[in-house]
């Protein structure tokens, strides 16, 4: 099996450019979360809990530098392979010249207006997003006080555009006007839960129906959902 390096693909407005990870991280963390709200239903003992929206994922990443022991065109190779490189003379080089690629990443891409958009490759991880923070730890020096190891502490924030978000969406309007069949004990905030994604829509069901009692349901009612535009 070949050896298989980690990378980052940045994403700019007339190019992407590729940029390979020195070492492949030890471990990295994702983060994924969902929003809920709790609605107060008239007629019920408790609260719904409903779904709002899925948010953002994070990874956390620590990537390593060292150039101690690198020459500058091992370096800015970013190769693994040739990190045996004996051909050229080898002498410790300073870190920034790797880490501040990276650091840059939060910044603003003045062609684009927002910083470039990035994608984390290393085996089955394909994580897309932007890169909201960097914490930069040097940890050694030459007798100069020049850097030549660090560890940064990378956060990228996942990005999605319009034509993704709609695909994932857990839940979509109708398009067209469906009906549904009462069951003993269903409500309507209950159907406008399952339909639209929110109790507090039964008010659109009601209107639609005629009611002036929703609580007047009857088991085996048919009842008339309108498409929401």
């Amino acid at each position: 099996m070949s050896y298989e390096k980690a990378k980052l693909l940045i994403h700019r407005e007339t190019k992407t450019e590729t940029v390979f990870v020195m070492f492949n991280p030890a471990e990295y963390n994702l983060t994924d979360k969902a929003k809920y709200i709790n609605k107060q239903v008239p007629g019920l003992a408790g609260p719904i809990t409903q779904f709002v929206m899925g948010e953002e994922s994070t990874l956390e990443i620590s990537l390593m530098f060292d150039t101690y022991e690198t020459s500058p065109k091992v370096a800015s190779a970013n190769v693994a392979a040739k990190m045996n490189d004996k051909s050229a003379p080898v002498h410790p080089t300073n870190v920034t010249s790797l880490t501040k690629k990276i650091v840059g990443l939060t910044q603003i891409d003045g062609q684009q207006h927002r910083p470039p958009i990035c994608e984390f490759i290393w085996g089955s991880l394909k994580f897309k997003g932007v890169v909201t923070e960097v914490k930069s730890n040097y940890t050694m020096f030459t007798e100069s006080g020049m850097p030549v190891r660090a560890r940064l502490e990378v956060t990228f924030q996942s990005v999605m555009d319009s034509a993704e978000s709609k695909k994932k969406s857990p839940f979509e309007s109708p398009d067209r006007t469906k009906y549904r069949t009462v069951e003993q004990g269903m409500q309507l905030w209950h159907i406008a839960y399952e339909e639209y994604g929110d109790p507090e829509l039964w008010r659109v069901i009601a209107k639609e129906n005629n009611m002036m009692n929703p609580r007047d349901l009857q088991p085996g009612q048919m009842v008339r959902l309108p498409a929401l535009i």
